[in-house]
């Protein structure tokens, strides 16, 4: 057997020629044979090809000489390594230009010596593939991979312009600019063919790596008028991507283009790539990508990449352009559900911060209540977008109908609990959809405070307590028991009653505000405490403090906040009386309202407030056994007028027809009052009537 190339059957001289034929002429792995001196002394047919090396008149001379710009570095290190160590050397890149100004050409170079019987060095052999269009392959692979985690990770239109352009330099190019339509930045869309018709587009995104490109870009903000025939107008007309591989200053579209085209011209740029930005059949924007360090132009391969980045790109700010108009939306409806304004009242001076900057679920609001007491109401609900405020409008909707009703706040946040568990039994779809997000847990804070008692009634559903800050200057969370979120677990609630000094002031404010601000409630409240102080200044003032304050720098959710500093009404502004339960008690009334109303000033109020008066302790006789309480409140704008009795029964408004000897006590009160109702009392009930100061009902 013949061991000249390993092996068995035919003769070795045989085998020896039909390998060494298909090297040389069948192969598609160039071969070059190299002498010691590393002289070029034989090639095959597929080094003829290789476009790296120009081999006409190659042989007999050093690599050097006919390698040109690849035989530097890796590729002159690795033969002289391998002649003098004998050690083979497999796929070695080496990287290099055919001209300055064309695309890089990666080459795989393997390099083994060649030994006689008795191991003398005969040269070289070195194995060389062109692995240029396989680098890029795989470089355009890795980019789009790369770009795809990291375009679009936000619903931001701006941050992902600039994700984008990030991708792009210096990846693909030197300097990249990234425009959107102003539409878009609205919410809204524009077909194909008709973006002239919708103004100007708006720089998003910008990077370059040229300090002289870097300055002729336009400024994040800036909106560029878009000009007809032009590269941009006509790929945003047809959507689809333009390569103009050598621009140049005499170009006739560049003077309806300065900013676009000229300036960066005059910065060096000398290749440019239009890429039209559409998505959903839309039109979102333009990107537009230079070269001036680069040396060779966009080709179409890297046409055909930027354009995938770019249809990548293009969905994600179209995403962001809904999200931006839902959110948008959102905003309105929220805007449109809150307070219109807070009406002064006598039991607290309010005042308010309201920044819908999340365009959640997050609401405050100011109840006025019988008896010159008022409610205090926070809350909020997880989540964004037209869900949350939608949710939002329900329930404060809620909480103003239950309110009406006197009821104490651990019986409120139990109705509340039932409506909000009964209305997302009926939108079961959503729940679905929801059911991969955070739970949307909607939270509320109920607090009733009587200017008279100066005492305060406060329920939680999962909500943060209220801050109390006293007039010493000290502060404290109220010790408040928390029940489950509305609409979720056993609708379990209590009620904390404490007083309070005149002066203290009440603060509310949503969860994301307070959790912005530390998730330690000791470092809350001394960062309340600091803005707080001092307390004798505007109440307003003190609340725009607390927000510049609590506020971070980055502000991803509502920041609701609600003052309310509390006033106290004296002896002189309330009188209250027991009379028996006799016939003769309504005359007595009569007699003591007046005397009171006579005390005040207002008896051109007296008829109408012993008239109401009368009524109410007439209808009270008639129902009731044990003794009637009577009580007058002077309010700012009304005469509130209360009889409390020890029946349970509840009114009811009737209109008595002509022939009927009664049944118009309560008709009489509703005509001449500004508003009455009823109140549940730990034994019986009040009913309540206000009459205005003004005349007008």
């Amino acid at each position: 057997m013949d061991g000249s190339l390993g092996g068995h059957g035919r003769p070795g001289s045989e085998l020896d020629d039909a390998v060494i034929g298909a090297l040389f002429s069948e192969s598609p792995i160039g071969l070059h044979v190299l002498d010691p001196q590393l002289r070029l002394v034989r090639f095959n047919t597929a080094a003829r090809f290789v476009r790296a090396f120009a081999l006409e008149e190659a042989l007999g001379r050093h690599p050097r000489e006919w390698a040109g710009d690849f035989y530097t570095g890796a590729y002159e290190e690795t033969m002289l390594e391998v002649l003098d160590t004998g050690v083979p050397a497999l796929d070695v890149e080496v990287r290099g230009h055919l001209s300055p100004d064309a695309p890089e050409i990666v080459l795989s170079v393997s390099c083994f010596r060649l030994e006689d019987a008795a191991g003398g060095v005969l040269g070289l052999a070195t194995a060389v593939v062109d692995i240029t269009e396989r680098q890029r392959a795989r470089a355009r692979l890795t980019l789009l991979e790369r770009a795809s985690g990291r375009i679009g990770t936000t619903l931001d239109i701006f941050r992902t312009a600039q994700e984008f352009a990030d991708e792009m330099v210096p990846a693909l190019g030197d300097a990249v600019v990234v425009e959107v339509l102003d539409s878009v930045l609205r919410g809204e869309v524009s077909a194909p063919g008709t973006v002239m018709e919708h103004g100007a587009l708006r720089c998003t995104g910008r990077r370059s790596v040229l300090p002289e490109a870097e300055r002729s870009l336009p400024s994040i903000g800036e909106a560029i008028g878009l000009s007809a025939a032009t590269p941009f107008a006509q790929s945003l007309s047809d959507l689809r991507p333009r390569v103009v591989p050598y621009l140049t200053s005499d170009a006739d579209w560049l003077a309806r283009e300065p900013v676009r085209g000229r300036r960066m011209v005059e910065a060096g740029a000398h290749s440019l790539l239009v890429l039209p930005l559409a998505a959903r059949g839309s039109v979102v924007g333009v990107a537009h990508c230079y070269r001036a360090r680069t040396a060779h132009p966009f080709d179409d391969g890297e046409l055909a990449l930027a354009g995938e980045l770019a249809e990548r790109v293009a969905l994600c700010l179209d995403n962001a352009r809904l999200y931006t108009r839902e959110r948008s939306a959102a905003r309105i409806l929220q805007l449109s559900l809150r307070p219109a304004r807070v009406a002064g009242h006598a039991a607290v001076e309010t005042a308010y911060s309201y920044c819908p900057l999340g365009a959640g679920g997050d609401w405050f609001d100011v109840i006025p209540l019988s008896g010159a007491r008022v409610a205090l109401v926070t809350g909020d609900t997880a989540g964004r977008g037209l869900r949350a405020a939608a949710t939002m409008g329900e329930v404060r909707a809620a909480i103003s109908a239950l309110a009406v009703l006197d009821l104490a706040p651990d019986e409120v946040m139990e109705r509340l609990h039932a409506l909000v568990t009964r209305l997302r039994g009926e939108r079961p779809q959503l729940q679905e959809a929801a059911a991969d997000d955070e739970p949307q847990n909607t939270t509320c804070l109920y607090i009733v405070y009587s200017p008279i008692t100066r005492r305060c009634s406060v329920a939680s559903a999962g909500h943060p307590p209220p801050v109390l800050a006293l007039p010493d200057g000290t502060a404290e969370y109220a010790v408040v028991p928390t029940g489950p979120p509305l609409g979720r677990g056993l609708a379990k609630y209590g009620t904390a009653e404490f007083e309070l000094a005149e002066g203290s002031t009440l603060l509310l404010s949503n969860t994301a505000m307070l959790r912005a601000v530390s998730e330690d409630p000791e470092e809350q409240l001394a960062r309340i405490c600091d803005a707080l102080l001092p307390a004798d200044r505007p109440l307003q003032e003190i609340c725009d403090e607390v927000l510049y304050k609590l506020t971070p720098e980055h502000v991803e959710n509502d920041a609701v906040l609600l003052l309310a500093r509390t006033r106290a009404l004296g002896p002189d502004r309330v009188g209250s009386w027991t009379v028996t339960n006799h016939p003769a008690a309504v005359s007595e009334a009569r007699a003591r309202v007046e005397r009171q109303l006579a005390s005040w000033g207002l008896e051109q109020h007296s008829f109408t407030t012993t008239l109401v008066v009368s009524e109410l302790v007439t209808n009270a006789v008639r129902y009731s056994d044990g003794p009637i309480e009577v009580r007058l409140i002077l309010e700012d704008t009304a005469i509130v007028c209360e009889v409390t009795d020890d029946s349970s029964t509840a009114p009811h408004l009737r209109h008595a027809e002509e022939v009927d000897e009664g049944g118009r006590g309560l008709y009489l009160t509703w005509q001449v009052s500004r508003r009455w109702g009823t109140r549940p009392e730990a034994r019986g009930k009040t009913i309540w009537a206000e009459i205005s100061l003004s005349g007008e009902d």
